[in-house]
């Protein structure tokens, strides 16, 4: 199966294989540009998590670069002034004291000042630049449409890299392959946000790529979009006119890892308070076949035999995850891979699904782990507060102004607001969770270190015959070439062998006042 795509300003010029597999975009930074690396030289479709990228760029300058990973990335940048000021604000040279808190880094927000949107495209940049660094396979980024503040900045970013295929999820992703096609030729940008409370249609992100990086930009490609869907009846909409039709789909199933679509019907919920999902909550891959473009079939898709069913289906392959977030290359710190994995082999690993934990509404997947946020002695000490943001929904206030709401916010802030108690009920916070997972919790003042809270798949079968055959942990290339059978060609195969303009830069950017320089 190839891609015949002609679409004004794609990527593809002409026919090139599909990717067999695509590993999942798990964040904020579990699918990190080491793994996403991997897996694209290896001749598949790596992806990076594209989810909170500006905090985690500047905590992990903050933490020292140890590696100049994240410096190499920015002395790439196009626009040098742009990531000199973000090296200049953020990087330590010696890192953080121990028990200093990070510096914060700007909100989310409808109006974004221009400080918070170089970040954001600095950050994405970076991620993407780096999974592509010294290797000419696909690499794409996993965007989230509940976080569509974000998306211009972010996207632009990542397009600034050349990354070949964006992904989004969780929610209408219909705007975006306009988005994209604009972004392309560095138009200036307004992507429509829902404001609670305004007209729809009346508020939107804007971003002005030349007013950020200036008129000396380079040329870019748009990347292929793929729609993360769970229902046919949404592919065949989003297919039907060419202005909102993706590229392509990937049908995740309620048994992925991370956010699911809420059970279809009466929400009923079994003995361990888990939403139950029925027959109506599987997409007929028979319909989404029948639309005519390629797509990947997610959420239990891994094993040999079950890629396997999905070719047989028609699809042109398997989006996994939980493979690749148990690998050495995730971003998961080794101490929550340890400990997922001495579960896995001892047979105790369980995955629920939280119906209220996430702050948006949607179900959540969280594994079950002693010492994260999954153990109510842990969750229940943490005090609520709302200080990055990511998943606050705008609403407009009393005389037209925009304010932010969180249900993971203090519990006196959301009453303010005009919301019930109700909605606060067991609401965590994934934003620093998450953060805490890949090692860049912040720490607070009065001593207080954020907790983590994994999200894997439900099925564990995968990476229960994995751990069997490399019971001391595997890297992604070997969960890879167990899934396809062994039909991976090394990377020597894709990648270049030599430096290419993405890879030239050698140098790594220091403050002027770390460098020596006047």
């Amino acid at each position: 199966m190839t891609f015949m795509s002609a679409r004004p300003g794609s990527a593809w010029t002409g026919d090139r294989s599909l990717p067999l597999v695509i590993q999942g975009g798990m964040g904020v930074a579990v699918s990190s540009w080491r793994l996403a690396s991997a897996i694209a030289g290896a001749g598949q479709l790596g992806v990076v998590s594209g989810t909170a990228l500006d905090v985690v760029l500047a905590r992990r300058l903050q933490d020292g670069d140890r590696d100049g990973s994240a410096r190499r990335a920015l002395a790439a940048f196009p626009a040098a002034a742009v990531a000199a000021r973000a090296v200049a604000r953020y990087f330590q040279a010696d890192g953080r004291a121990p028990g200093t808190p990070y510096r914060p880094v700007p909100r989310l927000a409808v109006h974004q000042t221009p400080a918070a949107q170089e970040l954001a495209i600095l950050a994405n940049f970076a991620e993407v630049w780096l999974a592509k660094e010294g290797h000419d396979g696909l690499v794409g980024i996993n965007y989230l449409e509940k976080l569509r503040m974000a998306t211009p900045a972010a996207a632009y970013g990542a397009m600034l890299a050349g990354v070949d295929f964006v992904l989004m999820g969780a929610g209408i992703p219909r705007d975006i392959p306009h988005l994209l096609r604009e972004l392309a030729e560095h138009h200036v940008v307004q992507l429509p946000i829902d404001v609670a409370g305004a007209e729809p249609g009346s508020h939107t992100v804007d971003l002005d790529p030349r007013a950020v990086l200036g008129t000396d930009l380079p040329l870019l490609h748009r990347p292929m979009f793929l729609a993360i869907i769970s229902a046919h009846a949404l592919a065949a909409y989003l297919a039907r006119d060419e202005h909102i039709r993706p590229d392509g789909f990937v049908v995740e199933g309620p048994v992925a890892g991370g956010h699911n679509a809420p059970p279809r019907g009466q929400l009923v919920l079994d003995e361990l308070g888990q939403p139950v999902f029925g027959p109506r909550d599987d997409a007929d891959v028979g319909k989404i076949a029948a639309i005519g473009l390629p797509f990947w079939l997610a959420g239990s898709y891994g094993t040999p035999e079950a890629l396997t069913e999905a070719r047989a289906q028609g699809a042109a392959g398997v989006q996994v995850g939980t493979l690749f977030a148990m690998s050495e290359e995730s971003g998961l710190t080794p101490a929550l891979r340890g400990a997922l994995q001495e579960r896995l082999r001892a047979g105790t690993l369980e995955v629920r699904t939280d119906s209220r934990a996430s702050p948006t509404g949607f179900p959540f997947k969280i594994a079950q782990l002693p010492g994260t946020m999954s153990d109510l002695t842990v969750a229940d000490r943490r005090p609520r507060l709302c200080d990055l943001g990511y998943l606050r929904t705008p609403y407009q206030r009393d005389g037209g102004a925009i304010g932010y709401h969180c249900p993971a916010e203090p519990l006196s802030t959301h009453l303010r607001k005009g919301h019930a108690v109700e909605e606060a009920t067991g609401r965590a916070c994934l934003c620093n969770s998450l953060t805490a997972n890949v090692g860049l919790g912040q720490t607070r003042a009065d001593g207080y270190a954020e907790e983590p809270l994994v999200t894997l798949g439900a099925n564990l079968d995968g990476a229960r015959r994995l751990a069997a055959i490399y019971p001391d942990g595997w890297s992604a290339l070997e969960a890879l070439r167990w899934l396809v059978g062994g039909n991976v060609p090394p990377a020597s195969a894709v990648r270049t062998g030599k430096a290419d303009t993405r890879t030239e830069p050698t140098h790594v950017l220091v403050p002027q006042s770390q460098s020596g320089a006047r």
